[in-house]
This record gives structure tokens, C-alpha cells and sequence, in this order.
């Protein structure tokens, strides 16, 4: 009789060696080294292998809408495990329907309209592209356009929309037809949009090149331009969906300035999230916008085995759910203006970009100095997480939960840091 190796000996793996070794040996080195082992979270805090908490103001980077281990989302998703996990697609579930239509509700979306499932913001990406793509084979338009500094994942299509050279250039060709604009350039935008676009895909506000956003008149714009040639305009709200700047999606704060202006609104035909959608629990969605758009993607032109399934719509319901419930959207505007005049009021800021809980700082830094150096002091020191976009510019996207009480600790921690930093390269 064949004899396997036991699999499950856990006790000889896990005192085998460091887990940095560990790591290194059996998983591949795409994320580089871990910064920590975590254990254990609850709301806005972390405990490492050591047992040392740390405050956690990147949230999974802007995932965990509803910080660790909230009770909602554990009690929920316990019980869905013992009525069932997975289905497949072949048939339909509550929480798969619902979710969908809570989605349309929140956007607004006009009747008609409809949800595609999947499970990640490169999923999502995906699934609209594909809908753009088919545009373009059925009308002749050859050209797609997209921002430089954009990201929109990392699968082959998604990629094909970011710009960042060195993500894409280990890969050779990829989708054609994909042109770069310059980021918030309006005399580009109206330059290279002609009959020969099929589609235009922006991120309301890019959040990994530093939360940049761009302005409601240059959406405007692009919103006119698409209806003149008869493009799509997709907007990726895979960072900026689900309440993470205080409302429930960033293209209705935009609206509400464009209103403010005296100017219409806008609306997507396409929209992408993920990200915070499942407080942790993967998912994605793409959300079309009237019937024309729901019809891009026919029956067997798309699909994914664990797209929508019970478990990961639940958690989506239930975040959505608990935001409303415990009015954060208010109090991501609240907590999140008031972190941003803290950090306005530190000596190293130099700019401060602040849309709800999602963040962005550029930093007056020494030479000898990083925000990635900023990043690792404040977690290794001063039990702080954060996230650096740059060589100055750090990103805050922590849970839609955090406090008053935990902002200022989070302020007064990078603080230190920075202090810290200051003195050691003096």
C-alpha cells in the first residue's frame, strides 16, 4: 500500500523553523517579505505572534469596512456555514439576490440595471472590460482609454489598463488598443476622445498612487464625451466603494458638488468594487447601470465558479447592513475630518488629500529619510500601521469603524515616529 506523507502533522511543521522561513520555503515571493505574523484582531487593533497589539490604519489596505472580528459578520457567517457555503451558479441564493439588489438601491441605479459577481477588484475589472471589449468588437471602435497612475489590478486585462511601466513590462504585450491619458488633463481628455473610443475606465480617486483625485468637472466631462461617441465609462470604485469616503460610492459625493456647481450628475455604465464589499470575506461585483449596459455580457460570455456564492454575498449583506445601521457614513466623514486636521497640524505634512476614511499625506522628509522608512518605525516602535504609495506619501484606509479616541492615538503614534526619524538621522 502507497504511503503519503501526513500533511496534517502540524506540531513538527509549526516548530520546525521561524515562520519568516517557513514562509520563505513554501510560499511564492510575489509580496516580497511580511512585515509581521498576526494572530488576532479586533475592531481597529491586531495582535502579532508576540502578542503585541498595533492600531490598524490600513485595514487590510481599505478592506476590513467593519474592522476584525466584528460580531454582525461572525455570527453571520457562522450560521450560512451550517446551512451551506458554496452552490455554484447553477443555481440561486438569497443572499446572492439580495446583496444585488441592495447594491442597485444604494447607487441609485436605474430600472434595468443589474449585478455581475465576482471575487476580487481584478475580477471585477475583468468582467467590465470584457463588457467594453465586446462594445468595441460590435461597433468597429478600435481605442480604450485609461489614466496614468491608474491601478486596476493584476490579472491580464486588469494590467492592461494600469499604467505603472513596471508592472506591466515583465509581461510583454498585452490587450491592445489601451491608451494612457495624463492624469486630470481635461485638454487631453478632449483632444484624444473621438468615435474611435469604446470605452473610458477611471478610478474617481487613485488610491495607489497617493489618493489622488480627480476633479468632478474633468468626470463631467468624460461623462459628455462618452455620450457624444457613444463609449462606456467605467468607473473603478474598488477602493472608494462601500462607504470608504463617507458615502456609499464616490461618484455620488462628486454628484453632490457637480449639484453644488449648478452642473447635472453623472452615472457610470459600468462600475467595479470589492475591496471593503465583504469586510475581509473575498468578493466583487460589477454593477451595469440600465438595461443596454446589463446586456453587454450575455448567458455563457462570463462567468466564475465562486462568484456570488452564500457565504461571501452574506458578508456583503451584512456589511452593508451593519454601515447603515451603525450610521458610518456619518461618522466616516466625522472621524476622518478630524484626522486629517491632525495630521495637517504635524510639522513633517506637507499636503493632506482626505475623502472620508481614505487618505493620503505627503510628507517634508530628510534625505536619508522614506515614507517607507516612516511605515517601518511606526509599526516596529511605535505599534502603528500604515501603508507608503511613495517616496514621500503615506495612505491611511483603516476600518470604517475607528473612533475619535483611535484617530488621535493613530496621529500621536505617527507623531513619535516621525519624531523618532528626526532625531536619528540629525
Amino acid at each position: 500500500m502507497t504511503s503519503y506523507p501526513d500533511a496534517m502533522s502540524t506540531a513538527s511543521l509549526d516548530a520546525s523553523s521561524t515562520w519568516q522561513q517557513r514562509y520563505g520555503q513554501s510560499l511564492m515571493g510575489v509580496f516580497g517579505t511580511p512585515q509581521d505574523l498576526l494572530v488576532q484582531g479586533r475592531g481597529c487593533w491586531v495582535t502579532d505572534a508576540d502578542g503585541r497589539e498595533l492600531l490598524d490604519m490600513l485595514g487590510g489596505i481599505a478592506v476590513n469596512a467593519l474592522g476584525h472580528s466584528h460580531p454582525a459578520l461572525s455570527r453571520a457567517l457562522g450560521e450560512q456555514l451550517q446551512r451551506m457555503g458554496h452552490i455554484s451558479n447553477l443555481f440561486a441564493s438569497v443572499p446572492q439576490m439580495r446583496l444585488a439588489e441592495m447594491l442597485l438601491s444604494a447607487a441609485e441605479a436605474p430600472a434595468g440595471s443589474s449585478v455581475f459577481f465576482a471575487n476580487s477588484g481584478s475580477e471585477a475589472n475583468e468582467a467590465a472590460l470584457k463588457a467594453v471589449l465586446r462594445h468595441r468588437h460590435e461597433t468597429g471602435k478600435s481605442r480604450i482609454l485609461a489614466l496614468e497612475g491608474g491601478f486596476h489590478g493584476r490579472t491580464i486585462g486588469a494590467l492592461s489598463l494600469t499604467h505603472k511601466p513596471a508592472f506591466r513590462e515583465p509581461f510583454g504585450d498585452l490587450i491592445d488598443g489601451i491608451e494612457f491619458l495624463p492624469f486630470n488633463d481635461a485638454d487631453a481628455l478632449e483632444h484624444r476622445f473621438d468615435d474611435d473610443v469604446a470605452g473610458i475606465v477611471l478610478e474617481p480617486i487613485q488610491g495607489e498612487a497617493g489618493v489622488k483625485p480627480l476633479a468632478p468637472e474633468y468626470l463631467l466631462r468624460a461623462r459628455e464625451l462618452a455620450d457624444q461617441h457613444e463609449a462606456l465609462m467605467v468607473l473603478d470604485e474598488v477602493q472608494t466603494g462601500i462607504g470608504r469616503t463617507g458615502e456609499w460610492f464616490r461618484f455620488q459625493g462628486v454628484n453632490r458638488t457637480l449639484s453644488a456647481l449648478g452642473s447635472p450628475g453623472i452615472a457610470p455604465d459600468l462600475m467595479t468594487l470589492a475591496k471593503g464589499l465583504g469586510s475581509g470575506i473575498p468578493i466583487g461585483a460589477l454593477v451595469a447601470f440600465g438595461s443596454t449596459s446589463s446586456t453587454l455580457l450575455g448567458a455563457g460570455q462570463h462567468g466564475s465558479t465562486f462568484g456570488g456564492n452564500p457565504l461571501a454575498a452574506l458578508a456583503g449583506q451584512v456589511t452593508l447592513e451593519t454601515i447603515q445601521a451603525e450610521g458610518l457614513l456619518d461618522s466616516v466623514s466625522a472621524v476622518g475630518a478630524r484626522l486629517a486636521e491632525e495630521l495637517r497640524a504635524l510639522p513633517q505634512t506637507a499636503e493632506v488629500r482626505q475623502f472620508g476614511l481614505h487618505i493620503g499625506a505627503d510628507l517634508v522628509l530628510p534625505d536619508s529619510i522614506s515614507a517607507g522608512d516612516v511605515v517601518a518605525c511606526a509599526r516596529e516602535h511605535h505599534g502603528l500601521i500604515i501603508n507608503a504609495t511613495g517616496h514621500a506619501t503615506l495612505r491611511l484606509a483603516p476600518p470604517l469603524t475607528l473612533s475619535h479616541e483611535e484617530a488621535d492615538e493613530a496621529v500621536a503614534r505617527l507623531a513619535a515616529a516621525l519624531t523618532r526619524l528626526t532625531k536619528e538621522s540629525a
